[in-house]
């Protein structure tokens, strides 16, 4: 019976990044910089506000959209701390980022359709816009710094492009974009009726006045806004997030979110709204501080990379080994024992991910043995 299934979900690839986790996880003793997950616990706060809720009985169904109380404190969070004027009722509480995205991609396009995705990029998006039977055009980024050249983008535009994906602070690079990259490409977009979808799931992380394209409120009719509790909040296994939109979108979007998930559970809301109160610049903090060991560990190997200012990645520049990023991961862990994410993952080769969201020893013990690695490389060569 497989062949009368969707045949998308048959060149639909599975992760790339929990391929290579498996793998590591196979090697005995292997360093894994793989997942991008930080190794906090929730605060204290946050899991006891889940808990009283669960205590009081909120174990029934809320409204689809999110309960009405965290929308509206999603809006004074938005609207405080980056002046975003979304109403509560321009906001639809989601199952994690992913579900944000995926509404957002399918609910605009159609067979047929472009999206244009700045390259190296989260595959998530690939793999969603593949699914609603659109064409993906890559803007590789890798010789302009890893930022998107607005140039470039406007040469890719045809009279079926309908999305375009920016996801700043960047995964797998860490590299936000700057206010001249974003408003270069803001004067492109105004000229056309493209909708552009701004995953801003890291931007918890970035460093301070970080520029984000969903603050272009000219462009307000257009732009599908992401977040997520996930990274800043260490809530990654709570599957919570929300997408903003302009009235009209998101009215549309609504029936698609709600066919998919009915609604997020009652009592993780609760949560959420303790999370928008609750400080955690201490971890964003302490991510900093592993990036700055990391980056200093691969310049001291020779290893070029961008400097990550958001999230917690680095993608080094592998490629003067004469080989593919696939298999260079490969040999990492098997003769390495120490595993990265390939650059292929995220449609860029010659390059490999690393995630530093965890302890700074085990930052350093990975990157002795990548040092061992390289030089064993080296001597290849």
């Amino acid at each position: 019976m497989i062949e009368r299934m969707n045949r998308r979900l048959r060149s639909a690839p599975v992760s790339g990044i929990r391929r290579f986790t498996a793998l590591a996880k196979a090697q005995p003793d292997c360093a894994m910089l793989t997942i991008g997950e930080p190794d906090f616990d929730t605060p204290d706060a946050i899991k006891a506000a889940a808990v009283r809720a669960l205590e009081n009985g909120r174990t029934h169904y809320p409204m689809n959209a999110g309960d009405p109380d965290l929308r509206s404190a999603i809006a004074a969070f938005e609207a405080e701390s980056r002046s975003l004027d979304y109403a509560p009722d321009e906001i639809i509480v989601t199952a994690g980022a992913s579900e944000a995205i995926y509404v957002a991609m399918t609910g605009v396009l159609e067979p047929g359709d472009e999206v244009i995705i700045p390259t190296p990029a989260f595959a998530l998006y690939e793999t969603i816009a593949h699914l609603a039977g659109a064409k993906v055009v890559h803007l590789d980024t890798s010789d302009t710094g890893f930022q998107p050249d607005a140039g470039r983008l406007e040469a890719l535009f045809t009279n079926r492009t309908k999305l375009v994906v920016l996801n700043s602070p960047n995964n797998p690079t860490g590299v936000a974009y700057s206010r001249e990259t974003l408003d270069a490409i803001m004067r492109t977009l105004r000229k056309r009726e493209i909708f552009v979808l701004c995953d801003d799931v890291y931007i918890g992380l970035a460093e301070k006045d970080c520029p984000f394209f969903a603050g272009y409120r000219k462009l307000r009719d257009r732009i599908l806004a992401v977040q997520s509790f996930s990274k800043p909040y260490a809530m990654t296994g709570w599957r919570m997030g929300y997408l903003m939109a302009d009235r009209p979108v998101i009215k549309a979007l609504m029936p698609l979110h709600q066919s998919a998930v009915v609604s997020v559970p009652a009592f993780l809301q609760d949560g959420c709204i303790q999370a928008l109160k609750t400080d955690c610049s201490a971890m964003a903090e302490t991510y900093r501080a592993r990036r700055d060991v990391i980056c200093a560990r691969l310049s001291e190997m020779g290893l070029p990379h961008a400097r990550p200012e958001g999230a917690f990645y680095v993608f080094p520049d592998i490629s003067r080994f004469g080989m593919s990023s696939e298999e260079f991961c490969i040999r990492m862990i098997q003769e390495g024992r120490v595993a990265g994410v390939p650059g292929s993952v995220f449609g860029a080769e010659g390059y490999i991910r690393f995630s530093f969201c965890y302890s700074t020893e085990e930052i350093n013990r990975a990157m002795d043995r990548l040092e061992d690695f390289i030089h064993m490389l080296e001597k290849e060569i």
